[in-house]
């Protein structure tokens, strides 16, 4: 997940927060300032129930960052390489640099951490909010962060990915069978199942007893479904991506788009007649600088396309989207789309030889999905097609 805001560093991993944090904040906020504490201490001047909330509301999304912090932790001290920490709407990420886990028991060991960390918050929170003889409405927003927290912990062991108890779930089933394949299948399932009763269990809240959070219910059980179907699918592909290059992967050999063409020049000559989408564009020494959409050359009007360069209608194009043909294929795994349907330029010795789309990674995640039931490596006499 791209990061919005970049926090700064703790413990040397950089941790950022998502646009959407911001969302969950103000929500958290509202519902303290307008239900929760007017509920818990009445009588308080509205101007206080809304400083307090906002500080509770900080101090809530500092507790989702120790949860992912505690994960990152212990996984550098597994000797997993940790990437960053971002947070986002539904609480945070810990990205991995490759493979989570070299064994269940660490994977059970990062895996817990999170949610003990959790029990560690909430534990603090009720013996500050025990002796103190604060304002009331203080002394429920510290009661209220003992009991969220205690929530969060419980609700993230539920077995199911992408939860932690669905990675629980996992290094048992992987420690029980001796087949971490297999233990990626049962948690998705788990995760999609999960998923699926919380959406229910949201409907009904909603409408048997109309009650609104039911919606809140609803939205946590589809990201969950969504969220277990997509990480089985990655983790599968990791699997079939093992011993891939990115040339196995990308379309060879793409259409580019000069950048000092005229527009119209190469819409007439290029863009009409080709079946890409999206066209590197590069400079005279054959470079890439930028990418180039459909959409983009679209909305140029006709009238002013002669005599306008297509480098000025181009989307400059990030260093981290500019791979190499040897480079392993699970890098791709790591980039999201950068424009249209473009995923990654591929140049060799500084010219464009390549290009991956959206197109050829869903192909190649098709590939990959058949070829973890097939024992034939790749590149011994049978490698992949290519667009």
């Amino acid at each position: 997940m791209r990061q919005s805001l970049r926090l700064g560093h703790v413990a040397g991993i950089p941790v950022g927060a998502h646009w959407s944090t911001l969302v969950i904040a103000v929500l958290i906020g509202a519902v303290l300032a307008v239900s929760v504490l007017p509920q818990e201490a009445p009588g308080e001047e509205a101007v206080r129930y809304w400083l307090v909330a906002a500080a509770a509301a900080i101090v809530f999304l500092a507790s989702l960052l120790a949860h992912e912090l505690a994960h990152a932790l212990v996984a550098r001290r597994r000797g997993i390489a940790v990437r960053s920490i971002t947070l986002w709407l539904l609480g945070g990420i810990t990205e991995f640099a490759g493979e989570e886990a070299r064994t269940p028991k660490d994977e059970f060991r990062v895996s817990v951490a999170g949610p003990l960390a959790s029990l560690l918050a909430s534990g603090v929170f009720f013996l500050v909010a025990l002796p103190l003889r604060g304002p009331a409405v203080l002394v429920s927003a510290v009661w209220w962060l003992a009991l969220m927290n205690a929530v969060l912990a419980v609700f993230n062991m539920l077995p199911g990915a992408p939860l932690d108890g669905g990675r629980v779930l996992h290094a048992f089933l992987w420690h029980r069978h001796r087949d971490r394949a297999r233990a990626d299948r049962s948690v998705a399932k788990a995760g999609q199942a999960l998923g699926m009763t919380l959406i229910a269990i949201g409907g009904l809240e909603l409408i048997l007893l109309g009650w609104t959070g039911g919606l809140w219910l609803m939205l946590v059980g589809w990201f969950l479904a969504g969220a277990a179907r997509s990480e089985g699918l990655v983790r599968i592909a990791h699997r079939g991506f093992q011993g891939w290059r990115v040339r196995d992967v990308m379309t060879a050999s793409p259409e580019v788009a000069p950048g000092w063409q005229d527009v119209e020049e190469f819409v007439e000559n290029v863009a009409l007649r080709s079946r890409q989408s999206v066209f590197p564009v590069v400079d005279f020494s054959g470079r890439a600088t930028g990418v180039l959409t459909m959409q983009a050359l679209a909305a140029v009007p006709a009238e002013v396309r002669h005599g306008r360069r297509v480098a000025s209608v181009s989307a400059s194009l990030p260093a981290d989207h500019v791979l190499t043909p040897d480079e392993d294929a699970e890098h791709i795994m790591r980039l999201g789309t950068f424009t249209g349907d473009l995923v990654a330029v591929v140049a060799e010795d500084g010219r464009v030889v390549g290009m991956v789309t959206t197109a050829d990674l869903a192909r190649s995640l098709q590939q990959a999905i058949l070829r973890t039931g097939v024992p034939r490596h790749p590149h011994n006499g049978q490698r992949p097609l290519q667009g």
